[in-house]
């Protein structure tokens, strides 16, 4: 319980103490109140204000929390309310941050090669028909980004289960450009991290642990796909969400696939041999 609220309950119990020895004096020659009714009235007011007053509490793991992580392949996340985003996307009502940049690339759609259009007549072998992406088109996002004004988060560390790994120094993303696969009904997809959202940045009890998305504008989606991701898959273009499931993966568990064709990003097509090696714009 917060210290706040702690105090605020102990000044009324303290209250109700009061009250009951109402009948002996010892509280009326203590207190400025004229009545044990104003003295309650009072303590109530307090305690209301102690409580509207509690900062919300930021918790940062201190160390793994039990089934964070378990073992080199990490468990699918099921029946996760999903929905479409693109590179270049405006700003709706339903998502106010425009996709022209992400968490980790300030001028993503010029280091993509355009707008990727999700319109299906747009659009041939996953890629848009208006130029080839530089970029992997098959991305996603997920409610965390381990970085913040050029510093790693202090949880990064404690819950990313491939941080060691690929961590080159501070401020330098180790999600970005990582692996996962998307399961619709009997397809499996693979596409690369490469922004956070829907809505949070911050959510880590999910990404990495057990929770659930937390509720949002999006029918609570907890998984961003893009117009490959979705037309690999299968999932109706005109539908604004769908329900899928995914799981992080490493880069020998990807098979071979469209995901594998384009971008610089892309181990598979660039020739890197470092899955961390990443380049982050600032």
């Amino acid at each position: 319980m917060p210290k706040a609220v702690q105090r605020a309950f102990a000044f009324g119990v303290l209250a109700v103490l009061a009250l009951a020895a109402g009948g002996t004096g010892v509280i009326r020659a203590q207190s400025p109140y004229q009545s044990s009714s104003d003295f309650a009235a009072r303590a109530a007011k307090l305690r209301e204000n102690a409580l509207l007053k509690v900062e919300p509490q930021v918790f940062v793991p201190t160390s793994a929390p039990r089934g964070m992580f378990g073992g080199a392949r990490l468990p699918w996340k099921e029946n996760i309310v999903t929905t479409i985003f693109w590179i270049g996307e405006l700003p709706t009502a339903r998502n106010p941050t425009p996709n022209h940049a992400s968490c980790w690339d300030s001028v993503w759609a010029s280091n993509y090669g355009g707008y990727d259009n999700p319109d299906p007549s747009s659009r041939r072998n996953f890629i848009p028909v208006a130029f080839t992406p530089r970029q992997n088109p098959f991305y996603i996002a997920l409610p965390y980004n381990d970085t913040t004004r050029g510093t790693t988060k202090p949880e990064a560390r404690l819950v990313i289960p491939w941080f060691k790994q690929y961590f080159q120094q501070e401020g330098h993303s180790v999600c970005k450009g990582h692996w996962v696969a998307i399961r619709y009904g009997e397809r499996v997809a693979y596409a690369q991290w490469e922004d956070a959202g829907p809505f949070r940045t911050d959510h880590y009890q999910y990404v990495f642990g057990q929770e659930y998305p937390r509720p949002n504008l999006n029918h609570g989606a907890g998984l961003d796909i893009s117009p490959a991701v979705r037309d690999y898959l299968g999932i109706n273009p005109s539908s604004s969400y769908d329900v899928t499931s995914w799981r992080f993966v490493e880069p020998n568990e990807v098979p071979s696939g469209p995901w594998k064709l384009y971008g610089d990003n892309n181990i598979f097509a660039s020739g890197r041999t470092n899955p961390g090696a990443v380049r982050v714009q600032k």
